[in-house]
């Protein structure tokens, strides 16, 4: 990913049009400005779902992030300290409200931004981003396209290519040679997450029985199961939000089904664990009882007192103070911004500038609670791991995942 200019264009006195080499799916982007810090405070915005049907998500990658702040709240870049305030926006799981929650932050004067749970909404707020100049850092959108194009898009999370064959070769590795598919109409992460996983399930020799789809907030699935169940189907995989999760895990209990359920990152939330989700196995980002990470183990002996200092963050963090994988990614996000801010001293700009703090990004490496983090040229991190969890009878009694193991890119 090139660097973009900050050179101002006078394009209208001129009409000369500047271009800079684009980064993600090397398209070209014009040159723009950026928003500049005024004063001695940094405005980070903060843009996710705190309502809606990803808002038990999005509320975790907000304790992460505000976490984080709490432990770093000021940055020195040349001799002036500044304040980094949080300026928190609720994009309430929705692709319209999204863009207007952006906007809101641009107008706001933010320079970096960090979110958002859920693909769609970053996908839909990303040029909103860049034609701002306003580089944002996604938490947990998997899905390529929140990348793919955008010179300011950046993330800390894996992608779905490979966390959908994480999960066909957990199902082919199990026995598992017929599988259903239920996804959600219109939502970008989940039918591209099916897709990732059908391909890769069909490669491996596996056949897909049914590829069932639901509408955005529908709750009854009895129909679809139905049709799963006459399928023959000895593996579902269900890539749903938190709130689908809750309503369909019952369902399948109550139509007898028995085949084995799996899920993608979206299922790593408390919320969901009860006597129907037993079994059930998914993909995530991050274990807390991996203490093979110094600096895992530190953010999680914190992050538990820092959830425990305020009974509204346990409530938020669904009854628990167990460790989300998306709260560590929130964590490591602010971080990454921390450190392109850090990464500004001693240079020679005259002021703090958003397009600068993009520039920065693009360089930025530091060892992170969720592994190492750096980017790649698409503005993608650089992540090979994938840890899957399931549901046991211990987890209904102490709200807690158990861990089933690890999958890397080379042993795929």
């Amino acid at each position: 990913m090139k660097k973009i200019s900050i050179l101002l264009v006078l394009v209208m006195v001129f009409s000369i049009f500047a271009v800079g080499c684009g980064g993600g799916g090397g398209e070209d982007t014009d040159v723009v400005a950026g928003i500049d810090v005024e004063g001695t405070t940094i405005k980070i915005g903060v843009f996710e779902p705190t309502t809606g049907e990803n808002g038990g998500g999005g509320i975790q990658e907000v304790l992460g992030i505000r976490y984080a702040n709490s432990l770093y709240p000021t940055v020195d870049i040349n001799g002036t300290t500044y304040d980094i305030q949080l300026v928190e926006v609720d994009n309430q799981s929705d692709k319209t409200a999204a863009v207007t929650a952006a906007q809101s932050l641009v107008s706001q004067g933010v320079v970096t931004v960090l979110g958002s749970y859920g693909s769609g909404v970053s996908i839909a707020a990303g040029p909103t981003f860049a034609e701002a100049g306003v580089p944002a850092i996604g938490c947990s959108c998997t899905n390529p396209q929140v990348t793919l194009g955008n010179d300011f898009y950046f993330r800390a999370c894996f992608l779905d290519p490979f966390q959908g064959t994480v999960m066909a070769n957990y199902a082919i590795d199990a026995g598992y040679t017929k599988a259903a598919v239920i996804s959600q109409n219109g939502d970008d992460y989940s039918t591209g997450l099916a897709g990732f996983f059908k391909q890769a399930y069909t490669d491996l020799g596996g056949e897909i029985v049914a590829d069932e789809t639901y509408q955005t907030n529908e709750s009854d699935f009895n129909a679809i199961l139905t049709t799963v169940k006459a399928s023959g189907a000895e593996v579902i995989f269900v890539p749903s939000s938190i709130a689908t999760a809750t309503l369909i895990l019952p369902q399948i209990t109550a139509n007898g089904i028995d085949a084995q359920v799996l899920a993608s990152d979206t299922w790593e939330n408390a919320a969901i664990i009860s006597e129907d989700a037993v079994g059930a196995v998914f993909s995530t980002f991050f274990d807390e009882k991996d203490e093979s990470n110094a600096i895992a183990k530190e953010f999680v002996d914190g992050f538990k007192v820092f959830l425990n200092s305020d009974a509204q963050y346990l409530t938020w963090n669904a009854g628990t103070d167990t460790v989300a994988a998306v709260s560590a990614l929130g964590y490591d996000t602010y971080m990454a911004a921390y450190h392109a801010l850090e990464a500004l001293d001693g240079t020679d700009i005259e002021v703090v500038n958003s397009v600068a703090i993009r520039d920065a990004l693009v360089n930025v490496q530091f060892d992170g609670v969720t592994g190492a983090i750096a980017f790649d040229e698409n503005g993608d991190a650089i992540k090979d791991t994938a840890y899957l969890k399931t549901v046991t009878e211990d987890s209904v009694a102490t709200k807690e995942f158990s861990f089933v193991k690890t999958q890397s890119v080379a042993e795929l």
